[in-house]
């Protein structure tokens, strides 16, 4: 699936590359990688002064696609972006998701590169008391969080002009996304020593797998919280701006920070638009999702026979033996 990507001057670029084919860089081979990345030019530039960005940049946006993919598997909009990139200029939820699961993205995959020895200019998390060397040499090397999140803020650049309320919601966005990856940080210890004894403990920092930072994002667009602007005084800058729901008798509020923002309705995604190529022939549960994933226009069964293995059996020595079964599948697709 290829993606285009925004134009380089907002605060992330989603999916940076998504769909170009990026070769190992072999010589000055990452030059070339850069080029062929859509970036913004003064990404471009830092990205040719970093060997190994170009392809952690491509694990990133494929990282960061197939967990929206994922997260969003039985919903209305399943992350298709294929020919419809108008969604990323908007300020809806879905795009919300898009800022966050990409800066969060970029995060994990660049900590990993480093620990994994795959960028030049860092290696394994520099905690204190822990010694990459020492690291290196017990074969456990911290993922390196610190120097991602900094390289993260200068690849990322300046922030637009404090007056544009979808500038900061952006911002606001990106920064939720590499909280989440932060929160997943953990700290891993192993012992050494004499019959397994803890004479000597070396211990590293840890990311938690993606799919965990993904569902967190799931999370906080499920309850994403819908802001205006208002104008901070004491500040003179614009603040985003949660104003009171009908129903409440609380004031409004400043969003938290870590709360995905947006600042219009997202469209229904039932059929084909700018936005969404719809929901027909979607194949859905009918228990848990063809009402809503249908859009009311009802479903279609069709059966089809799906071959397994069964009954088997460990026969000596040293293999199992199966019987291949079929069995009749029920299959429902959202109709047109």
């Amino acid at each position: 699936m290829q993606s285009s990507s925004l134009t380089g001057r907002e605060v992330l670029t989603p999916f940076p590359g998504l769909g170009t084919a990026v070769a190992p860089a072999q010589g000055g081979g990452h030059l070339k990688q850069c080029d062929l990345l859509k970036l913004s030019r003064r990404q471009k530039q830092l990205c040719r002064r970093e060997p190994g960005l170009a392809e952690t940049l491509q694990d990133a946006a494929h990282l960061s696609l197939l967990e929206c993919q994922f997260q969003f598997r039985h919903e209305r909009w399943n992350c298709s972006l294929e020919g419809r990139t108008g969604l990323l200029k908007r300020g809806f939820k879905e795009t919300a998701f898009l800022y966050a699961v990409s800066s969060a993205a970029l995060t994990h995959t660049l900590a990993r590169a480093c620990s994994a020895g795959r960028m030049e200019r860092c290696t394994c998390d520099d905690s204190p008391g822990l010694e990459s060397r020492q690291a290196w040499q017990w074969g456990v090397c911290g993922d390196n969080l610190k120097y991602s999140t900094k390289f993260l803020s200068n690849f990322l650049g300046p922030k637009r002009g404090s007056k544009d309320l979808r500038a900061r919601a952006d911002a606001h966005n990106t920064n939720v996304g590499i909280k989440a990856v932060k929160s997943g940080l953990r700290t891993t210890c192993k012992c050494h020593g004499v019959s397994g004894s803890c004479a000597v403990r070396t211990c590293w920092k840890q990311l938690s797998p993606f799919r965990e930072t993904g569902q967190v994002l799931k999370l906080r667009y499920d309850s994403a919280v819908k802001v205006s602007s208002a104008t901070n005084e004491a500040l003179g800058r614009l603040e985003l701006w949660a104003p009171a729901r009908l129903d409440s008798a609380t004031k409004g509020l400043a969003p938290r920070p870590g709360d995905l923002v947006y600042m219009e309705d997202s469209p229904s995604f039932c059929r084909p638009s700018k936005y969404s190529p719809g929901t027909a022939g979607r194949v859905c549960s009918r228990e848990a999702s063809c009402s809503s994933l249908c859009c009311g226009r009802g479903y279609d069964t069709q059966s089809r026979l799906v071959a397994f293995s069964c009954h088997c059996q460990v026969q000596w020595c040293c293999y199992v033996e199966c019987q291949q079964c079929v069995q009749e599948e029920l299959v429902y697709t959202c109709k047109h």
